[in-house]
């Protein structure tokens, strides 16, 4: 059965044990591009209504060398599929709609290209962009940020007054209210019974920044002293008065995954979307930098200090 590009929706996959575990391919292919499309092949089946074994059979009644275990390995990321395997599953799932199915399977090609510099947000159309494929299987995340504070540690008040400013009158009421639900399902990550370990360091001038109202800025900060108690989260400061250093390269983030994977980068590419950088030597370089912003950061209890400050300035 056909599909209209309007009915295919792209959800959000929050598994409790991170999602399974996750190889590299021999030949260094892209972790980010592999990871979009066991998101969107999963995706896709369920909204055929089909489970694995039904699907199996279908792919077996059509002459593919198919079982419950490989398409399993596939949706979990621990096997890779090669592009005339994407077909059959796409011809399965009833994805028909050139506007949905050519992005996927030219993502499945690249998906066996040697990793380096990924953009998300080039290989699918707008409605399939997804950070949170990969977020779902974070261990550890280490974010650098110069102007707002992280998302994953966002006030639902302070995502909406963000995404107003952002856009002005340029979204409508009932598409802020759905990013902003979006974002806030994000957090789920962290609420995991054995969540990622997050550090962030925040430059100064974000907690002077205001976002929205006084109060939101005020609710914003509160948050984030209690969420510092948690242990999962190491909170740091980065003062005006810290000079010059790595800082000035602008934010990023360090995600590490399930073992064997490598540790990616990704940070803001513009209006595109996400930048994923995959380089091993390029990956080395921000682990420094972290290293180095830590080290010109306040400590805990002095950044939380500070934190505790500014939202008595927004009083």
């Amino acid at each position: 059965m056909s599909r209209d590009l309007q009915d295919v929706k792209w959800k959000l996959h929050y598994h409790s044990d991170g999602g399974g575990s996750v190889t590299e391919s021999d030949d260094g292919s892209s972790i980010v591009r592999r990871w979009q499309l066991a998101a969107a092949l999963k995706d896709f089946r369920e909204q055929a209504g089909l489970t694995q074994e039904q699907a199996v059979a279908q792919l077996r009644q059509a002459g593919g060398r198919w079982s419950a275990s490989k398409l399993s390995r596939i949706e979990n990321r621990e096997h890779g599929v090669r592009t005339r395997e994407v077909e059959q599953l796409l011809d399965v799932y009833s994805v028909t709609d050139g506007a949905v199915r050519e992005p996927i399977l030219t993502l499945a090609a690249r998906a066996r290209e040697r990793a380096g510099r990924a953009g998300l947000g080039v290989d699918l159309p707008e409605h399939l962009r997804s950070v949170v494929s990969i977020e779902a299987g974070l261990v550890a995340m280490r974010q650098f940020e110069t102007m707002l504070i992280p998302g994953l540690l966002q006030t639902t008040d302070y995502t909406r007054a963000l995404i107003e400013v952002i856009n002005e009158d340029s979204v409508g009421p009932t598409e802020i209210e759905r990013r902003v639900a979006a974002r806030m399902a994000r957090q789920h990550v962290l609420r995991r019974p054995a969540p990622p370990t997050f550090h962030v360091i925040l430059d100064q001038a974000v907690l002077q920044r205001p976002i929205g109202r006084p109060s939101v800025m005020r609710d914003q900060l509160r948050k984030l002293v209690d969420l510092a108690a948690e242990p999962f989260l190491t909170l740091q400061i980065l003062p005006l008065d810290a000079g010059g250093g790595p800082g000035l390269n602008g934010p990023f983030t360090l995600i590490s995954l399930p073992s064997p994977a490598p540790d990616i980068v990704y940070g803001e590419g513009g209006p595109p979307g996400m930048i994923f950088v995959e380089d091993r030597d390029r990956v080395r370089m921000y682990t420094l930098w972290f290293g180095k912003l830590s080290q010109q950061a306040l400590p805990r209890s002095e950044s939380l200090d500070l934190v505790d400050q500014a939202a008595k300035s927004y009083e």
